[in-house]
């Protein structure tokens, strides 16, 4: 103990200057605290209540004599004491228990009043035989259950247990020692155990230590020590232990014995435990004085010690300890707070103590590291950096990396820093700049086995460990590329892995090997991002990968089985056009062999679009055109316009790779447009509307590079007919263009005649011998009637080569056939004259003449006509009852005259329709013919709602001749 530092962790409150209160007369016997006052038994049988600093709150009269034991509960404000009363019969001890309650009170005379006393309890009976009581001890168990050990001279425990205030308990002694000799069989001290359910109770004598298990019937005893203690001597600390003081030492027992013992000699005449501290009074003989010390057993301090007056009773309450002496003087002694303990053992430089004091204490972790901070400064003042290095990595979670870092970044101290930065990437805590700073560590000191131990431990990669890019970066830039590649790998940060293989290694083979191992979705990732480099230098080998991940077989194809399902899942080609960006031909030979592989594909239009730009550019170069497409259907997301044009103009300009050095020969680019041709055929079926390419971007591209051929094709299957001998006219192709014309012009076949009349303007205005041609030509104008004659005259006078020998013959035709026509509408007037007079003189002879009905047989039933009978102007007769109810008109000429009718309202009804005139007109070889005939049938007229002719036949109706 003398060896044990001596510190002032503890002060006196109120200046030493506490006295218990005047109130207080008589001899304190016993004392107890809690619910934040101190509770004060004296030998008169009073009982005193104390506040904060001593001063008296209230008293009362507990017992008639002395006040043995009392006992503040903490859960419920009852308290519970032990005394002397009157003694009522000689068969009844004057030892009694009383509970009062200090929440009710009643009055005692006109001015005071006392708490309310719930049950008095005589503690001695006749199965339980009166001894002097040695100590007590309450047990607050589920309120309101309470036990009470009640420790007798005699080595017997009188238990209580049960609610003492209703009088429902329940019995029971305890045999500790059977001695004749009561000075060493006396109960001195007790102590519970609770433990969960299980409920133990240490009772100690001056020979003995035991243990009673109070779950079992009876309660079994279990003797811990031979030895034991005085009276106060004994305490229980926060772990449940019991401690007891005898002169030699301080001994700590568990349930299963003696435990660790501390020699600190003297007469221990108190102990007590208070916050992890052991409470001690030595009693000193010989000068009669009492020293009182505060012990930290974990630390081995001694944290107060004060020499004093004769100490007659030690508690703890309001925070603090109190001791009060024989002459009713008091000491109020408090816990100094942690940083003034701190900034006293920091002074003195006693840092170890320091961080004892704050681990022992459960401080948070923040203050500990921050003792750990300054003694780490303290050492690393004195240039022990190891061990100031060793305080600080167990700053790492509180103290910022950075303060220690800045300590150590000089080189010489490195084996220091990385000792540092391997304990935070342990932890979890480091941040990229950290692991940077680590691994340039390792690769200035050449460590490559700490290197090897950093990177491929099995808990050495991860984002819990360091940032998985930072390493890879410092190590690729350090050129450990196989360490770069190990994290890249095992980490799966696959663009990295094929970074450093193709960039720096230019190890294609391996990156291709890579990529194929990948799922597909990964693979499609890696390929977009690094492509370009691998079309560069395995043109081959990638379109291979390319095939297998935008089709269903593949290396790098984990399928499923359904086709038409996975389908749309599958990455679509046009994703991947950008890294051919320079290689147009690989791309070329890539779409080739998509199309040849998947029929049915999405993007089919977009590849189709792409592969015509390719077949059709006359230099092969990347195809811009359809790649905006593209962009404009969001299919997919390519280079910026600039630099895919830049390079265009840079491949146009001649400066290609080695592989495309031959492409601008006539032999390769006639190839191309044969294939395009095939294309644009292929890909526009018989029995679809629309071909799978965009027809507008076709027909730029056929424009764009002079394709002839495709642009016939398109135009004829658009039906352009006058597009197509556009096409022929500017390539001067005159029998191309007059088959064209026969092909086109056949109005039989669903052609359009018109043709003919484009190519005669044609001929008229080329300005050129072509005499042969316009003959031709003229042929089919006049076969099918397409042009009149003054048409043609005025079409071909524009050209001065043609002569009129080259009409002669088809004039001379024309006006004999003209001629003709008209010798045969001059008959036909002639008929109609004459129709239309006869048809006048037989109206006037029916409005002005009698009609005399000569018929003698019914026309209808051809039986002889008998009245009554009806006759019509048509000189047709009939029955009466032969007609019926229709005596209007005649049955036989009726259907006749309707059909008339009706076709005269199916006239005037098209009159009408202006839009079927029109198109009447338009659709004609003659308009002014359809004109006449409109005119004609008196369609056409000033009055069209005219009355017309009264065609109705009369009756007469007779009743005899």
């Amino acid at each position: 103990m003398y060896q044990w530092r001596k510190f002032e962790f503890f002060e006196e409150k109120y200046a030493g200057k506490c006295l218990v209160p005047d109130e207080v007369a008589g001899k304190i016997e016993c004392c107890s605290s809690g619910r934040g006052k101190i509770v004060v038994g004296c030998e008169d049988g009073t009982v005193s209540l104390l506040d904060r600093g001593f001063k008296f709150s209230y008293g009362f009269q507990a017992h008639t004599s002395s006040v043995l034991f009392l006992q503040q509960l903490k859960q419920r404000n009852f308290l519970l004491t032990v005394g002397e009363d009157e003694q009522i019969s000689p068969q009844l001890s004057s030892v009694c228990l009383k509970v009062f309650d200090l929440d009710k009170t009643q009055p005692e005379g006109p001015s005071t009043s006392i708490p309310d006393c719930i049950q008095i309890l005589r503690i001695f009976t006749n199965q339980f035989p009166e001894a002097k009581i040695t100590s007590f001890l309450v047990l607050e168990e589920a309120p309101p259950i309470l036990l009470i050990a009640i420790g007798l001279d005699n080595g017997c425990i009188y238990c209580i247990q049960g609610d003492i205030a209703r009088e429902r308990i329940k019995r029971f002694m305890l045999q500790v020692e059977n001695r004749q000799d009561k000075t060493q069989c006396a109960i001195t001290g007790m102590g519970f155990r609770v433990d969960g359910k299980a409920f133990q109770l240490f009772a100690v004598t001056p020979g003995s230590v035991s243990l009673f298990n109070l779950q079992t019937q009876p309660a079994s005893r279990q003797t811990l020590d031979q030895i034991g203690c005085n009276v106060n001597s004994v305490a229980m600390n926060d772990r449940l232990e019991l401690i007891i003081g005898r002169p030699e030492a301080v001994y700590f027992y568990e349930v299963d014995g003696r435990g660790p013992c501390w020699a600190f000699e003297g007469e221990k005449k108190f102990l007590g435990w208070f916050r992890g501290y052991l409470l001690c009074v030595i009693a000193d003989q010989r000068s009669g004085t009492n020293t009182f010390n505060i012990f930290d057993l974990k630390n081995r301090l001694i944290a107060h010690s004060i020499v004093g007056k004769e100490v007659s009773h030690m508690l703890c309450e309001w925070g603090s300890i109190l001791l009060i002496m024989s002459d009713k003087s008091a000491i109020c002694i408090g816990e100094k707070d942690m940083e003034s303990k701190l900034d006293m053992l920091f002074k003195k430089n006693l840092y170890t103590v320091a961080i004892n004091l704050v681990q022992s204490q459960q401080a948070d972790a923040a203050a500990t590291a921050e003792v750990l901070r300054k003694y780490g400064d303290h050492l690393y003042s004195k240039q022990d950096f190891d061990e100031a290095m060793a305080q600080y990595i167990h700053t790492i979670g509180h103290l910022e990396p950075s303060y220690v870092i800045q300590k150590f970044l000089d080189a010489q101290r490195i084996y220091n820093l990385t000792n540092y930065l391997e304990k935070l990437h342990e932890k979890g805590l480091a941040s990229k700049d950290h692991t940077t700073l680590l691994l340039n560590c390792y690769t200035k000191l050449k460590d490559v086995d700490k290197l090897n131990i950093f990177i491929k431990s099995e808990d050495g990669v991860g984002e819990h460990k360091f940032d998985v890019e930072t390493a890879i970066r410092v190590c690729r830039a350090a050129n450990y590329h196989e360490h770069a590649m190990y994290v890249a790998k095992k980490s799966g940060r696959h663009e990295w892995y094929l970074k450093i293989l193709l960039e720096d290694l230019g190890r294609y083979e391996e990156a291709l090997q890579y990529i194929s191992s990948l799922e597909p979705s990964q693979a499609g990732v890696t390929v977009k991002e690094y492509g370009k480099i691998l079309i560069e230098h395995k043109p081959t080998e990638t379109i291979k990968i390319l095939m297998g991940l935008c089709t269903e077989e593949g290396e790098t194809s984990n399928r499923g089985t359904s086709n038409g399902s996975y389908a749309y899942m599958l990455p679509s080609p046009v994703d991947f056009l950008n890294i051919f960006i320079h290689h147009p031909r690989s791309l070329m030979i890539f779409l080739e062999k998509y199309i040849k592989k998947v029929k049915d594909s999405p993007a089919q239009v977009e590849i189709h679009n792409t592969l015509l730009e390719l077949y059709l550019s006359s230099d092969l170069n990347f195809p811009l055109m359809s790649l905006s497409n593209i962009v404009e259907n969001g299919t997919s997301k390519p280079e910026s316009s600039l630099g895919i044009a830049s390079t265009s103009r840079a491949e146009s300009n001649g400066k290609l790779p080695p592989e495309h050095k031959d492409v601008n020969t006539e032999k390769d680019h006639q190839e191309r447009l044969q294939k395009g041709l095939v294309l644009l055929k292929s890909a526009w079926p018989s029995d679809q509307e629309q071909p799978l390419y965009d027809v507008d971007l076709a027909i730029i591209l056929c424009e764009m590079n002079a394709f002839k051929e495709g642009l016939l094709y398109l135009y004829e299957k658009l039906k352009l007919y006058k597009e197509v001998i556009t096409c022929y006219m500017r390539s001067h192709d005159h029998e191309g263009l007059i088959a064209c014309c026969k092909k086109l012009g056949d109005s039989g076949k669903g052609g359009d005649p018109s043709l003919w009349a484009d190519l005669l303007k044609y001929f008229g205005e080329l300005g050129e011998e072509c005499s042969k041609e316009v003959r031709e030509v003229l042929t089919y104008i006049e076969r099918d009637d397409i042009l009149p004659p003054i048409m043609v005259l005025q079409t071909l006078s524009s050209n001065p080569c043609l002569t009129l020998s080259v009409i002669k013959d088809y004039i001379a035709r024309k006006l004999e056939h003209e001629s003709k026509l008209i010798e045969e509408d001059r008959r036909m007037i002639d008929k109609y004259q004459e129709e239309t007079t006869t048809m006048r003189k037989e109206i006037q002879d029916l409005r002005t003449n009698a009609r005399i009905f000569q018929l003698s047989k019914c026309t209808a039933c051809t039986f002889t006509l008998d009245l009554p009978a009806v006759h019509f102007m048509c000189m047709h007769s009939f029955h009466q009852r032969c007609l019926g109810d229709n005596e209007k008109e005649c049955p036989e000429c009726a259907p006749e005259y309707r059909s008339v009718l009706e076709m005269k309202r199916s006239l005037e009804q098209n009159s009408k329709s202006q839009d079927q005139f029109f198109h009447q007109v338009k659709n004609s070889k003659d308009g002014f013919s359809v004109i006449a005939e409109y005119f004609g049938k008196g369609i056409i007229s000033k009055n069209s709602k005219g009355q017309a002719g009264s065609l109705n036949s009369t009756s007469t109706s007779t009743d005899d001749f």
